[in-house]
């Protein structure tokens, strides 16, 4: 399926069907709707009957395979938890492993005697070692291959792989009809959750982490050391990520940075007088400073370092900052 707000693209595509590339490049924000475009594509390209516009006719013999995910064309290269496991603090990869086996199989006869795509996303989780991999298939690709990359961050790709492939850029739904998707799917707290997920609807619901968050956002409008060492404990049992945090805070912060030039919040609209009122005590020099130092544990997000000491380091930190930013006031 294609998301309204990027029918646009689509007929764009279209329009220039039988001038398909290698290798499409589909890049925007997360979590709206790109990998959900390029299995449009894919479908319309392994369609046996296709309409006049190029969407997939979604009856015949390939495009019921496709729906149960079982068509032997098509192959997907994203990062796969080993069975039993879960996601926890690990960084999900593609592996070169899985690259071989693709290229592997795409160096074979059609099964279906058409094109055979191969799908990649995110495509900035492969490690070095899976992108060198496949760039080698981008640079001499087997006749009737064509690949469909998806990417939340071109930036992290390899410029090789960047330069053999056709990009385009899939937009985010304005504020409006992101809104009007989630009201639509009867999610609650729409709008509060559009803006902490920076517009982005496609979301996957964690009301765990959401009620998590919630009581962070609490304890940063009034820090008190004691509910500090509690709340990081408290996560600390989630298991999860170092980088969760610290995308909590980053986006506090730079909503605060807003406060400060009298401008509305950006993530957490809910807590609007909170925000004034931490901006109002302090300044733009000591929030870029506590800022700097959040941003400096970025590069181990999923380090196995202890997450509970670093969120009491942080947290302290912030009410180090929250305390020195009163007195200066007075």
């Amino acid at each position: 399926m294609i998301y309204p707000w990027h029918q646009s693209q689509w007929r764009q595509l279209a329009a220039y069907w039988q001038n398909q590339p290698n290798a499409w490049l589909f890049t925007g924000r997360e979590n709206t709707g790109k990998t959900a475009f390029a299995r449009h594509v894919g479908q319309a390209l392994l369609c046996e009957r296709p309409s006049e516009n190029r969407e997939p006719c979604g009856v015949c013999p390939s495009c019921h395979l496709f729906s149960q995910n079982s068509h032997p064309d098509f192959y997907e290269l994203t990062p796969e938890l080993p069975e039993g496991e879960a996601v926890g603090r690990k960084l999900l990869q593609i592996k070169i492993d899985a690259v071989r086996d693709v290229i592997g199989n795409i160096q074979l006869t059609s099964v279906r005697g058409g094109r055979r795509v191969v799908l990649v996303h995110p495509a900035e989780s492969m490690n070095v070692q899976a992108a060198n991999g496949l760039l080698k298939a981008l640079e001499e690709p087997p006749e009737g291959v064509v690949f469909l990359l998806v990417t939340h961050a071109r930036d992290k790709l390899l410029p090789t792989i960047k330069s053999r492939c056709r990009q385009m850029v899939l937009p985010a739904p304005s504020r409006e009809a992101a809104l009007q998707y989630l009201q639509q799917q009867g999610t609650d707290d729409a709008e509060n959750l559009l803006a902490f997920h920076g517009g982005a609807p496609l979301f996957e619901p964690a009301p765990e982490l959401d009620e998590m968050r919630g009581e962070l956002l609490d304890l940063l409008s009034e820090p008190r050391l004691l509910a500090i060492l509690d709340y990081a404990a408290a996560f600390d049992k989630l298991k999860q990520p170092l980088a969760v945090f610290i995308g909590w805070m980053q986006k506090w912060l730079t909503d605060v940075g807003l406060a400060q030039q009298k401008m509305p919040p950006l993530y957490y609209p809910e807590y609007a007088e909170s925000l004034a009122k931490t901006a109002a005590r302090s300044d733009a020099a000591a929030l870029f400073a506590l800022t700097g130092r959040l941003n400096a544990l970025n590069p181990y997000g999923y380090h196995t370092l202890s997450v509970k000491m670093q969120l009491e380091y942080l947290l302290i930190d912030y009410l180090n900052f929250y305390k020195s930013a009163s007195k200066g006031k007075k």
